[in-house]
C-alpha cells in the first residue's frame, strides 16, 4: 500500500511537506527574525503571507498568528503577500489543505522570536531579569520600571543574536485571538467595499488586453485563419497563434487596447478548425469506463454501481494573468495557487535565471485546484513577449467552463458481505477512472488510491483502481479523488443500513472505535441534528463521515421529499485546534454548497466533441434559494492542527445524496442524484 508521503512525492508535491525559509534580510535598524515577520523602527509590524489567498483566509490566519505572539491586536499587523520565491519562503503551493498546518509553527515561532528579542532588549536596558518583563499591547512592561513601546526597542532587539535568546510560544490557555470566534477576516472590509485587488484588477500602465479564440471541439487546431476583419477594428493591435503547451492551451490571441475591443476582435475572426475528436461524447466515455470494470466475482453479497460525472471548477473569478516581459526580466501578476512553482516553471521555459522573474500573487476569486495550473500565465507571457508591452489575458466565463481541467469521470462498483444483523463484514471497491493529465504521477493507480481511499470503518476489504486514458484535460478538483471514492463508499454504506433496517448513525457507531475522533464528531453531529427524534413527515436524512488531512468530520443532511430541497446540514468537525473558528465555518459552508450543487444537478457533458455547458446558466451551481441552513460545530481534540479546505466536500455530498434517497425512496446510482450521468 502506498504511503501518504510516497503519494505526495510521486505526485510531484513532495515540497508541500517541507517549508523551511531562509533568514530574512532586514533593513538597518529593523527587527526581522525571519522572512515572515518584521518590526520597523516606528514599531509597525508586518507579516508576510508566503502562500496566496484564494478565498480560504490564509492572510487572516497569518495575521492572527503574528498578533498573538507579538501581543498586539490583529488590526495592528499589516499583511503583505510574498512574491514567488520557494528558496526564501519554502513551499508556496495552496494544495492538499496544507497551508495552516505547515505555516502555523514557523510563523508563530518567528513572531515569538521577535517578541522575546524585544522583551530581552527592554530587560537589558532596565537591568532587570527577563522573567519580570512582559509584552502587552505593543509594549514591554515591568511592574517597577514602567513600559517601553516596541518602537523604542527595535534597534536594540535587532542587535541581539537570536540564537542567544530562549524562545517560548504563548500557551493556548493564554491565547487572546487564536481560537476565538470573534476573529473575523482582516481583509473583509476591503473585499466588500471593492478595495481588495484581484487578478482581474491588475492593469499596469500601457497594458494591452488579450483574449484567445479557443478550439470549438476537443483537440482541434486552427486550419486557416482570416484575421483581416479583426485587425481592421478600432483598438485591435495584433492577432497571432499561440501554440501549446509552452504558451498555454493554444489558440488564436487577439490583442487590443480594451477588453471590449479584444472581444469584438475575437468575434470577427474567421477560423477553420481541424483535427481533434469532433465526435466525442461523454455518455460513451462513461459507458467505456463501466465496460472496463472486471467481470463480477461469483461470491455472494450486495453489489451496487455508482457513476460520477465530469465537473468544472467554476471559480467566481475566471482565469486570468498579466505579464510584462522586459530586457532585464519578467513580471507576472496572477491569482495563482503556487507562485513559487510558477516562477520556477517560467525560469525553465524561458531559459532565464529565477532572479530575473518576479511572480506577484494577487487575491484569487476562488481556485479549488484550478489555479495550480499555469496556462493563463503562460499565455500572458507569450502575449507580452510578442507585444513588447504588458498584457492582461482574460478568460471569459464561457472560456473558463469549456476549457477547464475537469474532475475526471469515474465508475465505482462496491460489493459487501453482511452478517446476520446486516452489518458489513467484508467489502470490495472497484474503481475505473482517468488520471489527472496535469500531473503525470496521477496515471499511477496507487497514487489515485492514496488520494481517494480513506475508508474509516472497521470493515476489511480490497480496493482496486484501473486507469484508462483521459480523452480531455483533467486536473485537481476540491478533495481530488476522495470526493469520488468517499461519495460512493458512504452512499453504499447508507444503502446497506437501509436494507438491513439499521439506524444510520448507530450503524456507523458500531463500525468506529469508541473514543475515536471520528466517533466523537459523529456523536456531536447526531446530537446537533436531534437524530434520536423521529424525522418530520415528508423528509429524509443522510449521514456520512470522513477522515483526511489529519482532521475528522461528520455530516448529517435533511432533505424534503416534495421539493427535493436540502433543508438543513449539520456538520461536526475536528481539526485538532481551530485557530480561526469563523474561517472553519466558512470553509465548511463552501464545501457544503459545492456538494449541494453537484448532487442537485451540476455536471459537465460533452456532445459532438464540445463541452455543452458554458456558464452558471447551464452549469447549475446552487442559487440562494437552494442554500440549506448549515450548522457547524467545532469539536476540539487538541490533536495536531489538521487540514480543512477540502475536508467537508466528500461527506457533505454523500450525506445530501443519502438524504434525498431516504426522502424520495429512490436509490443513489451516481451523481447528480436522480439524473442521467454524462
Amino acid at each position: 500500500m502506498i504511503s501518504r508521503r510516497t503519494f505526495l512525492h510521486g505526485a510531484g508535491l513532495s515540497a508541500l511537506v517541507i517549508a523551511i525559509p531562509v533568514p530574512a534580510l532586514a533593513a538597518p535598524g529593523e527587527l526581522a527574525p525571519s522572512v515572515f515577520v518584521r518590526v520597523d523602527q516606528r514599531g509597525r509590524i508586518t507579516a508576510t503571507a508566503p502562500r496566496p489567498d484564494t478565498g480560504q483566509g490564509v492572510r487572516t490566519v497569518v495575521a492572527l498568528l503574528v498578533a498573538e505572539e507579538l501581543a498586539v491586536g490583529a488590526g495592528d499587523v499589516r499583511v503583505e503577500q510574498a512574491p514567488g520565491d520557494s528558496d526564501r519562503f519554502g513551499s508556496q503551493a495552496v494544495a492538499n489543505s496544507t497551508s495552516t498546518r505547515q505555516l502555523n509553527e514557523p510563523i508563530r515561532r518567528a513572531a515569538a522570536t521577535a517578541r522575546c528579542l524585544l522583551v530581552t532588549a527592554a530587560a537589558r536596558r532596565w537591568r532587570v531579569p527577563v522573567a519580570e518583563c512582559a509584552a502587552v499591547d505593543g509594549q514591554v512592561r515591568h511592574p517597577r520600571r514602567g513600559r517601553l513601546p516596541y518602537r523604542a526597542l527595535v534597534a536594540d532587539a535587532a542587535a541581539i543574536d537570536p540564537a542567544t535568546v530562549p524562545v517560548t510560544l504563548t500557551p493556548p490557555d493564554q491565547w487572546r485571538l487564536l481560537g476565538k470566534t470573534a476573529s473575523g477576516r482582516v481583509d473583509a472590509a476591503d473585499i466588500v467595499t471593492g478595495r481588495a485587488k484581484y487578478g482581474l484588477d491588475t492593469r499596469p500602465p500601457g497594458a494591452l488586453v488579450a483574449v484567445v479564440a479557443r478550439p470549438p471541439w476537443l483537440g482541434a487546431i486552427p486550419g486557416t485563419v482570416d484575421d483581416e476583419a479583426a485587425r481592421a477594428l478600432p483598438g485591435v493591435v495584433d492577432v497571432f497563434l499561440l501554440t501549446a503547451p509552452g504558451e498555454g492551451q493554444g489558440g488564436i490571441a487577439v490583442l487590443a487596447r480594451s477588453t471590449h475591443q479584444a472581444l469584438r476582435g475575437r468575434d470577427a475572426l474567421r477560423v477553420t478548425w481541424q483535427g481533434g475528436t469532433p465526435g466525442a461524447d461523454s455518455r460513451q466515455w462513461l459507458a467505456d469506463l463501466e465496460a472496463a470494470l472486471p467481470a463480477p466475482a461469483p461470491a455472494s453479497g450486495i453489489q451496487r454501481t455508482y457513476r460520477l460525472p465530469l465537473l468544472a471548477h467554476a471559480p467566481m473569478e475566471p482565469m486570468n494573468a498579466t505579464a510584462e516581459v522586459r530586457p532585464d526580466g519578467v513580471t507576472v501578476w496572477a491569482p495563482t495557487q503556487d507562485p513559487g512553482g510558477l516562477r520556477t516553471l517560467l525560469a525553465r521555459q524561458l531559459a532565464l535565471p529565477a532572479a530575473s522573474i518576479r511572480v506577484e500573487a494577487t487575491l484569487a476569486g476562488g481556485a479549488f485546484g484550478r489555479r495550480i495550473e499555469p496556462d493563463a500565465a503562460l499565455e500572458a507571457v507569450a502575449c507580452a513577449k510578442r507585444a513588447g508591452a504588458p498584457v492582461s489575458v482574460l478568460w471569459t466565463r464561457d472560456d473558463d467552463t469549456r476549457h477547464d481541467s475537469y474532475r475526471p469521470m469515474s465508475v465505482h462498483r462496491l460489493t459487501a458481505v453482511t452478517d446476520g444483523s446486516g452489518l458489513p463484514v467484508r467489502r470490495s471497491h472497484e474503481v475505473v477512472t482517468w488520471p489527472l493529465t496535469v500531473v503525470p504521477a496521477f496515471a499511477n493507480p496507487a497514487v489515485i488510491r492514496a488520494s481517494g481511499d480513506h475508508f474509516p470503518y472497521s470493515v476489511p476489504g480490497d480496493v482496486t483502481v484501473a486507469v484508462r486514458p483521459a480523452p480531455l484535460r483533467t486536473g485537481f478538483w476540491r478533495a481530488v479523488y476522495a470526493g469520488q471514492f468517499g461519495y460512493a463508499e458512504e452512499c453504499f454504506l447508507s444503502e446497506l443500513g437501509t436494507l438491513a433496517g439499521l439506524d444510520q448513525v448507530h450503524l456507523r457507531q458500531l463500525l468506529l472505535p469508541a473514543g475515536s475522533r471520528l466517533r466523537r464528531v459523529l456523536d456531536h453531529a447526531a446530537a446537533r441534528a436531534h437524530w434520536s427524534r423521529t424525522p418530520a413527515a415528508g423528509t429524509g436524512r443522510g449521514v456520512a463521515c470522513h477522515l483526511d488531512y489529519g482532521s475528522a468530520i461528520a455530516v448529517i443532511a435533511v432533505a424534503d421529499a416534495a421539493s427535493r430541497r436540502i433543508l438543513r446540514v449539520h456538520v461536526a468537525v475536528d481539526v485538532g485546534v481551530a485557530l480561526h473558528p469563523s474561517g472553519v465555518h466558512a470553509q465548511v459552508e463552501g464545501c457544503v454548497l459545492d456538494a449541494v450543487s453537484t448532487v442537485q444537478g451540476a455536471q459537465i457533458t460533452v456532445r459532438s466533441g464540445s463541452v455543452v455547458q458554458s456558464s452558471f446558466r447551464d452549469y447549475a451551481w446552487a442559487r440562494v434559494d437552494q442554500t440549506p441552513d448549515i450548522d457547524v460545530t467545532i469539536v476540539s481534540s487538541g490533536a495536531d492542527i489538521g487540514g480543512l479546505g477540502e475536508l467537508a466536500y466528500p461527506p457533505a455530498a454523500a450525506a445530501i445524496a443519502s438524504a434525498l434517497a431516504s426522502a424520495t425512496g429512490t436509490g443513489v446510482t451516481g451523481m447528480p442524484f436522480g439524473a442521467d450521468v454524462g
